[in-house]
């Protein structure tokens, strides 16, 4: 009879023990996917007595080209994006009307507990680009969008930053702050890389270190933190763009990326790589379009002869981006602890006969190489923090 008492005691905990697992990993799922409403991602939500003027003014605020009307307890009324307030502008609304003049008071919406795999599935064929998140009380508690959902594959390729400038051009400012450290609100420039890059799947970085190493080292660790793999390359003494890469040479056995940590962009890194193998290339440049217009009449002259007058004419070539792909070949041609910027490198590839070739980037890009710079990135602060 005791047997049969510890048998049933044993089956009863065996139970419990399996609704409390299956809770906490539900608990835990819902943790995961859930996407928590931040004013910098949206705007902060609207009361249902807001005019359209203030609705245009929480979308231009967030990152996710909508607006959400909650209650005073917090619970969804509707959604407003910039399409609803054109639409009403175009009925003669003025910009004092209420909200819900042009509110949709019926929107599609998602569970906290959902996956966003299978939102996406159902929503998103619909040409649905926003979801709130509500919880069983209607409470808004989130906000899931394509980009939020398009979580990407993890790929192996390497991703080398090269951090081991001085800044002279933004000093004082880099006296006591390497340049990639310099923030952009309240992150680090080398931080939203990092972001970004794990954004796209990339997961194993290097970073080149050199002048106030240890304050790169210090906030970014081993990278677990940010969700990737960081191993440092040291340089005893300035090296260049392209020098610090030859301590990698035999540890690398497939193309990879090359960075400079003092830019912003959101070029997509997989399609540089995808490109650069489909070229055959050794060594494929990132280059963009810079132009410039001569401020005054350019005249082309032959000895004491006018040929020709252009007023005011606009120079375009096509410039370095400060992103690379290489394959590890290349690193055999960069010599060990001497000085080699990248120029010097793709010149050496290209006397062996091989392949160099050009990407074009037309995605946005900022080099923060000056105090403008730097303050042009401090002013689009949704544009360059929306990982």
């Amino acid at each position: 009879m005791n047997n049969v008492y510890w048998l049933l005691a044993i089956l009863v905990a065996a139970t419990a023990f399996g609704l409390f697992r299956r809770w906490d990993e539900g608990r835990a799922k819902v943790e995961k996917h859930r996407v928590i409403v931040s004013e910098k991602q949206i705007g902060a939500p609207l009361g249902e007595k807001a005019t359209l003027l203030q609705t245009i003014e929480a979308i231009n605020a967030g990152a996710k080209q909508i607006a959400l009307v909650v209650d005073e307890a917090q619970k969804l009324l509707g959604t407003v994006t910039d399409g609803d307030v054109r639409r009403g502008l175009l009925r003669g609304l003025a910009l004092d009307a209420c909200v819900l003049e042009v509110m949709n008071k019926q929107p599609h919406v998602a569970s906290p507990d959902e996956d966003p795999q299978e939102v996406m599935a159902r929503e998103f064929s619909k040409s649905i680009h926003q979801l709130p998140v509500i919880d069983e009380h209607g409470k808004l508690v989130g906000l899931l969008t394509d980009q939020d959902m398009l979580v990407a594959a993890e790929i192996s390729t390497p991703v080398v930053l090269m951090a081991g400038g001085k800044g002279v051009r933004l000093y004082p400012l880099t006296k006591d702050v390497p340049k990639p450290m310099l923030k952009i609100g309240d992150t680090p420039i080398l931080e939203i890389i990092i972001r970004k890059l794990h954004a796209q799947g990339f997961r194993n970085i290097y970073i080149s270190v050199n002048y106030l190493a240890d304050v790169i080292r210090e906030h970014i660790k081993d990278g677990a933190w940010l969700g990737v793999n960081v191993t440092y390359l040291e340089e005893t003494q300035p090296l260049g763009t392209a020098g610090a890469l030859a301590q990698m040479a035999g540890q690398i056995g497939e193309p990879f990326i090359v960075m400079n940590s003092d830019l912003l962009t959101n070029c997509d890194l997989r399609q540089v790589i995808k490109f650069h193998k489909k070229q055959g290339a050794k060594a494929t440049l990132g280059v963009r379009e810079y132009s410039f217009q001569v401020p005054y009449g350019v005249v082309n002259i032959d000895g004491n002869e006018v040929e020709s007058i252009s007023e005011k004419p606009v120079h375009r070539s096509m410039v370095s981006a400060g992103i690379y792909a290489l394959d590890p070949w290349a690193l055999e041609l960069i010599p060990k602890n001497e000085f080699c910027d990248m120029p010097t490198l793709l010149d050496s590839i290209k006397s062996q006969g091989e392949k160099v070739v050009a990407f074009p980037i037309h995605e946005s890009w900022l080099d923060i190489g000056r105090h403008d710079d730097l303050n042009e990135a401090r002013n689009n602060l949704d544009h360059w923090l929306n990982f």
